[in-house]
């Protein structure tokens, strides 16, 4: 009888953890529904800007956007930066966050007015996880050894960022890009998020083919666990700047126009 009782309890985990992996794979593949609303967080030695030629496709397209000044301190003030954000909209929202900024759309994106998430090039943390750890299982990215530490802010070298950040991006925008990057908190990375929005929202990924920053096989894996609706860009880490189009695209699907 014992040996019942394990056994019958084993089956259960397995039965409930297959039936937790159906449930996160059809609310991710879900079809989104129709909103007007998208708010756009830029990731680490970056600001608001980036999303420039993104903002002007989503807005011909009738959508209002808003792209928030990520401190990039702590996950408390980020989080505290997009939450505000997300109150200023007066409805249902997108919510789209690039390379850091995944994990404020993992956490954040539990906020009820979050209908569907999108992950550019993007961390895409479990709630808890140690992904330092995780990102460590896939291959480094040359980009890691041009960061600059100073005084616990960091900073991508000028050759590492128009080398490996900003690869496909051209010349004179890339320096423009490396002059006005934002200093980001080294901690930063370690930080751990309480929540994984992506298990109960709809998700979509862009994947970049050529990144340098992040390495690709990982953005493939994390969008894989996600059951998110995939693209692959054949782009730098800076795809929304390099492939506007296709990233905007991406965005327009999850806001059910796609």
């Amino acid at each position: 009888m014992k040996s019942f009782g394990i056994l019958a309890a084993a089956a259960m985990t397995m039965v409930s953890a297959h039936a937790f992996a159906a449930d996160a794979s059809t609310a991710a593949a879900a079809k989104p529904p129709m909103v007007r609303n998208v708010v756009l967080v830029h990731g680490a030695w970056a600001d608001g800007s980036s999303w420039g030629d993104v903002i002007a496709r989503l807005q011909a397209a009738g959508l209002h956007v808003t792209s928030v000044q990520n401190p990039l301190i702590s996950l408390a003030d980020a989080v505290k930066a997009t939450k505000w954000a997300l109150a200023q909209q007066d409805g249902p929202t997108v919510l789209v966050g690039h390379s850091w900024s995944g994990t404020l759309v993992s956490e954040v994106g539990t906020d009820p007015k979050v209908t569907s998430l999108v992950y550019v090039a993007a961390r895409a943390p479990d709630a808890g996880e140690d992904f330092p750890a995780l990102q460590a299982k896939f291959p480094n990215t040359p980009a890691r050894a041009g960061v600059e530490n100073h005084d616990g802010l960091t900073v991508l070298s000028e050759d590492a960022y128009l080398k490996y950040f900003a690869g496909d991006v051209p010349a004179k925008r890339a320096l423009a890009l490396y002059a006005t990057q934002q200093p980001t908190a080294a901690s930063l990375f370690a930080e751990r998020t309480d929540a994984a929005a992506w298990h109960d929202k709809p998700t979509f990924y862009a994947v970049s083919t050529q990144d340098q920053t992040i390495s690709p096989e990982f953005e493939r894996f994390l969008a894989k666990r996600m059951h998110a609706k995939t693209i692959e860009v054949p782009a730098s880490h800076l795809s929304m700047i390099s492939h506007p189009k296709e990233i905007a695209d991406l965005i327009l699907a999850a806001a059910g126009r796609g």
